[in-house]
């Protein structure tokens, strides 16, 4: 029987399990659409376990991991505004292997509620404009593009995102 389980993310242990899994999953996915320099740069800069720990106890972060059958197989991390009503969706990873499983879906579901229980009034998040599949999952679970953004993350590099909005 499937058993998939949603934990947070607060020890260091529990910080170092989203580390390996961002090294692991940004590698698989990310270098044809942003090459691997950038991909090694955002991992060391916003998902090693020092930035982790830095998100979460000094930034509001909210990190989850989410396990399957006793394995870690994914990650999201969002930060509450409360200013906005909105729960900004920051990370949201599955190990290839998972992909296509329908854990995505469980893993915004558990926002969505989340999110109707701080009585926030939607989900907001980025997207590379040429992560495709992302977009596409996005759409299908009720996401619809607000504006398109570039921002300098450092090193010469650029988010170059679609900024996304569902309500909840």
């Amino acid at each position: 029987m499937l058993k998939v389980k949603i934990v947070s993310v607060q020890t260091p242990q529990a910080i170092r399990m989203v580390e390996k899994l961002a090294k692991e999953i940004w590698n698989e996915y990310y270098p044809p659409i942003i090459g691997q320099k950038q991909v090694d740069y955002m991992v060391k800069t916003f998902q090693s376990a020092v930035a982790i720990a830095n998100q979460i106890f000094r930034e509001n972060f909210i990190y989850y991991l989410m396990k399957k059958n006793e394995k870690y197989i994914g990650y999201v991390g969002v930060v509450p505004k409360k200013k906005n009503k909105e729960l900004f969706l920051s990370k949201i990873y599955i190990k290839k292997s998972e992909r296509g499983k329908g854990l995505g879906k469980k893993f915004l579901s558990f926002l969505k509620r989340t999110a109707r229980r701080k009585s926030f009034k939607k989900i907001t998040l980025y997207v590379n404009k040429d992560n495709f599949d992302a977009i596409s999952a996005y759409q299908k679970m009720g996401f619809k593009k607000v504006r398109a953004m570039k921002k300098p993350i450092g090193q010469g590099f650029f988010l170059d995102d679609y900024i996304m909005s569902c309500p909840v």
